[in-house]
């Protein structure tokens, strides 16, 4: 199987993490490129796990130094990709998966055009901010701006070659494994 580098996107509380973790339990050929941010750890979130957690002067000494394959700003905070952590995954033979907002997604699309983009959808706007709010861990002002980023997010996700509706996680990481299989036989 050749190696992919495959692009997971979709708005905040689409349940990306959750899929991703059974994408990775169920193949041995994928792992997850860690991502680092400026915003602060939830609760049970560790460094260098969850996230590379970064202040802001040491996220933007990275950028000047060019490290990242992409980054951006979302809701006040910066997230990024390390180029190292692509390359490295790829080059043992391993499939690689971003979990990365919109606005980096984009920028990948640009610089890595073999890249596999998959747009993950909620079922509804509704389910969407019921499963923002069910996690308690943002105050109302960020959860109605992360909902107010969402209108702009669906509309960029036409942009992907794939999309994935997370009705049920268990049929979402089914249809997601058909798409590695697939992108991987090339």
């Amino acid at each position: 199987m050749k190696p992919k580098l495959f692009v997971i996107a979709g708005p905040s509380g689409v349940g990306k993490g959750t899929i991703i973790k059974d994408l990775l339990s169920q193949n041995d050929n994928l792992t997850l490129s860690v991502s680092s941010t400026t915003r602060q750890p939830r609760p049970g979130e560790a460094d260098g796990i969850n996230y590379n957690f970064l202040n802001q002067e040491q996220f933007k000494t990275a950028i000047e130094n060019g490290e990242f394959l992409e980054w951006a700003v979302y809701n006040n905070n910066y997230y990024g990709t390390k180029k190292s952590a692509v390359e490295d995954a790829l080059n043992i033979g391993k499939s690689i998966i971003l979990e990365i907002e919109i606005q980096g997604a984009l920028q990948i699309m640009e610089k890595c055009p073999d890249a596999v983009f998959i747009f993950i959808l909620p079922p509804s706007y509704e389910e969407l901010e019921k499963r923002l709010r069910g996690r308690n861990t943002e105050d109302e002002q960020t959860i109605q701006n992360r909902l107010k980023i969402t209108q702009k997010e669906l509309e960029i996700g036409k942009k992907f070659k794939y999309s994935v509706v997370n009705n049920k996680v268990d049929e979402a990481v089914e249809k997601i494994l058909e798409i590695v299989n697939k992108e991987c036989e090339c």
